[in-house]
């Protein structure tokens, strides 16, 4: 019996070596593919590094456990303490969690594979890029100078140096003695070497700092970026310039009269626009304020004023007050001299008859009167 016994042995094993799986060595199974999300960290950056996997042999492969560690980028999450088997032709996909602690450059983190019964192990070098180079910003659109109260339009230019795309990409202006619209400015995603701009509406009441800070996302990861605009109040180049020119002084009675033209020199439009006597001169009827409305750049309109003023006074302040677009109020003085031109009597007036020809009426109507009543008594 026992030689029977030994054939149905040896028959089993045969039957189980045909059957059962066979154990398939490391050199069957490669690495595909690799991937870093986002595909260039930056450092302190968290992300994800993929790893594919592919049974190229013909038969199933068992593995036992799949790590990652190394130095630079390590690995956050736990390693797949037992994986199981491949079969042939099979891919299969691992995802580890990392951080990179290291300078810039390109790092290899081990991705480690173990096999089953003895059969060794897969080393694999998964290259994963740091980069720390940030978005830029920079100011292209802005007035020659500031002026207190009055709105600039301020355009911020974002630019992307980067390899990789940064997403959520919004600019936020920042400071104290400032009104901005809008409050933020949002750009989206900008790709490698791309840029977009943002315009803002800033009003200052003070010299100041603006500070625009540029938001982005690098994968999960959030990263700013500040420009600094400084605020200095100055002549604006632009805004309206009223002169006064053709300047004539007439006395009237118990005043002057000033007369002329004012002509907007300026790139901008002057409005509301008002001419004035200004003090030590005091306005008087029937011109104490001229009201000549809107100039445009190099419109020019006639203007009429009439004042009084102590004697003495040599001259005379003329006022021309006018607001921008934006409501802000401006005035522009022009010194006008009167010490040559002497003022008509305050008994006089414009048109009307003087003191001595009244008197001459009122003689001439008595002599008339006396005239009448001599003659009525004679008859």
């Amino acid at each position: 019996m026992k030689p029977i016994y030994l054939a149905i042995v040896t028959l089993l094993c045969a039957v189980l070596a045909v059957a059962g799986p066979a154990s398939a060595g490391p050199a069957d199974i490669t690495v595909t593919s690799s991937a870093t999300d986002p595909p260039v960290l930056m450092k302190g950056d968290t992300g994800t590094l993929t790893v594919t996997i592919q049974n190229n042999g013909q038969n199933t492969v068992a593995i036992s456990s799949a790590r990652l560690y190394g130095s630079g980028v390590v690995p956050l999450s736990d390693s797949y303490a037992s994986v199981g088997e491949i079969g042939a032709g099979n891919s299969k996909t691992f995802t580890f969690t990392v951080r990179a602690d290291g300078g810039e450059g390109t790092f290899y983190p081990q991705f480690v594979l173990d096999f089953r019964d003895g059969a060794g192990s897969l080393r694999y070098p998964v290259p994963v890029q740091v980069e720390d180079t940030v978005l830029s910003a920079s100011v292209i659109g802005k007035p020659d100078a500031f002026s207190e109260g009055r709105t600039a339009d301020i355009t911020i230019r974002v630019g992307n140096p980067r390899p990789n795309a940064a997403s959520g990409v919004q600019v936020i202006p920042q400071g104290t003695g400032i009104t901005v619209t809008p409050t933020g400015g949002f750009i989206g995603a900008l790709a490698p070497d791309g840029s977009a701009t943002v315009v803002f509406n800033l009003t200052p009441t003070t010299e100041t700092d603006v500070a625009f800070q540029v938001i982005w996302r690098n994968g999960i990861n959030t990263h700013t970026t500040d420009l600094v605009l400084p605020i200095a109040f100055g002549e604006d180049k632009r805004q309206a310039d009223p002169v006064i020119t053709n300047v004539e002084v007439t006395p009237i009675a118990g005043g002057y009269r000033i007369v002329g033209d004012v002509m907007n020199a300026g790139l901008e439009s002057a409005r509301s626009v008002l001419v004035t006597p200004g003090v030590p001169a005091t306005p008087i009827d029937p011109f104490r304020v001229y009201v000549v409305g809107t100039l445009d750049p190099d419109d020019i309109s006639s203007f009429e004023v009439t004042f009084r003023a102590d004697a003495g006074t040599t001259e005379v302040p003329v006022v021309v007050e006018y607001r921008d677009d934006d409501g802000n109020r401006y005035a522009a003085t022009t010194m006008v001299g009167v010490g040559s031109v002497a003022a008509a009597p305050l008994e006089e007036r414009d048109g009307g008859i003087p003191l001595v020809g009244i008197i001459i009426v009122a003689l001439i109507g008595l002599g008339i009167a006396g005239a009448i009543y001599y003659s009525w008594r004679r008859t």
